[in-house]
């Protein structure tokens, strides 16, 4: 089985649309991120700065749904830099549905009172900027943040992810068994994040707070490469 996770994203020129980004963003913010640079595909992954990132959603279209909360902690292949994780709470510019409060937790009295995303810029910013962020489930991080970016500042943020739900995929191409298999009693394999953590021995945590998720996706991650890849594999193998 090859090594590299493919998307159309993973023949992006990473390095070179930082280089472009930084010419055209016209906030200061988005700039500072795109001049923080990105790092060469053949970097080996353990010589990469990485942010394990999570967001909470009130739904699962970008366009349609708000960001309600961020967890993020910074890490590497060797530690997870549990002092400098951040989370917060963050207003909705729609509102919140029944489903997404009994799903994330987060009432209406919580957000009432929060800030809104783009107050909260600077820090997430401070974060974000010479990292490599790490998702389960790309669809949600890159799109939310995007769209939110575009809304606020009327500008866009591209940048490369990796995603351990694609690298669980990659892994288990043959994970929903046909009816006939299922017959012979073959089950699915599932790729969410606490039944991927499974398979590696790692413990249970809650899941739907945005930091508690952040670093369930960060060890997740260590151990996806410790079984199955390498400190050396390149991150242009990696990120989609």
């Amino acid at each position: 089985m090859s090594s590299v996770i493919k998307s159309s994203n993973s023949k992006q020129n990473w390095p070179e649309n930082y280089r472009k980004g930084a010419e055209q963003a016209k906030d200061a913010r988005i700039r500072a991120f795109y001049e923080a640079g990105c790092p060469s595909p053949d970097t080996p992954v353990r010589d990469v700065p990485l942010l394990a990132l999570d967001f909470e959603t009130t739904g699962l279209e970008a366009d349609q749904h708000s960001i309600v909360s961020i967890g993020l902690v910074p890490f590497t292949l060797t530690g997870i830099q549990l002092g400098q994780c951040w989370h917060q709470v963050v207003r909705p510019r729609l509102p919140l549905h029944k489903t997404s409060v009994t799903i994330h937790g987060i009432t209406h009295s919580e957000i009432e009172n929060a800030p809104d995303l783009e107050d909260v810029l600077d820090p997430l910013f401070e974060h974000l900027n010479g990292r490599i962020p790490v998702v389960h489930y790309r669809n949600i991080e890159r799109p939310f943040l995007n769209t939110a970016l575009q809304w606020r500042l009327n500008e866009q943020l591209r940048f490369p992810v990796i995603d351990t739900m694609a690298i669980e995929a990659h892994l288990h191409p043959n994970r929903n068994p046909s009816r006939w298999q299922q017959l012979m009693g073959k089950k699915p394999i599932s790729i969410r994040l606490a039944d991927s953590r499974l398979r590696y021995g790692l413990p249970h945590y809650a899941s739907h707070n945005a930091l508690i998720d952040a670093i369930a996706t960060a060890e997740l991650l260590q151990a996806q490469i410790l079984h199955h890849f390498s400190p050396e594999t390149p991150i242009g193998d990696l990120w989609v």
